[in-house]
């Protein structure tokens, strides 16, 4: 067998694995090469858009979402890995950090994409054939949050008023509770949307299975356990907090804004969400690490 540094290592990889490095080697006389469009996938991905309508601005709302779940994939990415880290250090955080905040503002950004980029007539007459799809139904948006912080951050004041009532609450109770089941749930009559019906039945035992997982690991839970934060370290992590829990929010409210009240129409959500209350900060009260905020920055929250 041919010897030089890079053969040898590769016999050694396939040997320490009980496999003969000749049956790999001889497997590479007949691989193809690799070209950018199977790697990337290309024309799947371009195979993606599948508008209901004949309105030519659908598809940019499709790609438009399509775009948006895959740099939450990328968000998810790196949140997975800071609350697998085993041992947290300065440096790992603050360019794990540096590449959340990156990924959150242009989530930010984009959504001009949303509000200038389609025309105003045309979305507002193929939006109705979306129903009772949602923005509100993206998981991932759910999974990073649930890496990211306990489920006691996640639930707003009235949702920790309810909460007293129960003594030793469940995971489950939690998301009785969890803020943004509000958006498909009244209270009083106990009825759901059917948006928060199907996303429920599709990701609930999902979303208990995972905040049971992180109980007490999560980011926010592994941050506490840091005795003294750097204030660049600080300020990275209270302005991915900012970013995701206020200013995505009210950038994605005032969008909103522009299509279903611009015009003083107050039209419902394709979820059929209070959205106007809904999507504000105030009302979720969702912060990912409450503790580095003082009293004063938690009660103006939001407040714009």
């Amino acid at each position: 067998m041919i010897s030089n540094p890079i053969i040898d290592k590769i016999n050694e990889k396939y040997q320490n694995l009980g496999e003969n490095p000749e049956t790999y080697l001889k497997g590479l006389l007949h691989a193809k090469p690799i070209n950018y469009w199977d790697y990337i996938e290309v024309d799947t991905l371009l195979s993606l858009q599948k508008p209901r309508t004949d309105f030519k601005d659908e598809e940019i709302f499709i790609m438009y979402h399509q775009v948006t779940e895959l740099f939450l994939k990328l968000m998810l990415h790196e949140v997975k890995q800071v609350a697998a880290e085993p041992e947290l250090t300065e440096g790992f955080l603050l360019n794990k950090f540096t590449r959340i905040i990156r990924y959150t503002q242009m989530l930010i950004n984009s959504f001009d994409i949303m509000k200038d980029g389609m025309d105003y007539d045309d979305y507002n007459t193929f939006r109705a054939t979306l129903a009772p799809a949602s923005g509100f139904q993206s998981a991932q948006f759910r999974f990073i949050e649930l890496h990211c912080t306990g489920l006691e951050n996640l639930i707003n004041e009235a949702g920790k008023e309810r909460l007293k009532t129960i003594s030793n609450p469940s995971i489950t109770d939690y998301f009785d509770h969890i803020y943004w089941k509000d958006a498909g749930l009244n209270r009083k009559t106990g009825n759901k949307t059917l948006t928060l019906t199907l996303f429920e039945e599709k990701y609930l035992a999902q979303f208990i299975g995972l905040a049971t997982t992180m109980k007490g690991k999560t980011i926010a839970d592994r941050i506490s356990q840091i005795p003294n934060l750097s204030n660049e370290l600080l300020t990275k992590l209270k302005e991915f907090d900012n970013l995701y829990n206020v200013v995505w929010p009210m950038t994605h409210l005032n969008t909103a804004k522009h299509y279903l009240d611009s015009k003083n129409e107050n039209q419902q959500a394709t979820g059929g969400s209070e959205w106007k209350k809904y999507l504000h900060p105030q009302f979720q009260q969702r912060k990912f690490f409450p503790n580095l905020w003082n009293e004063t920055e938690k009660q103006n929250w939001g407040a714009e």
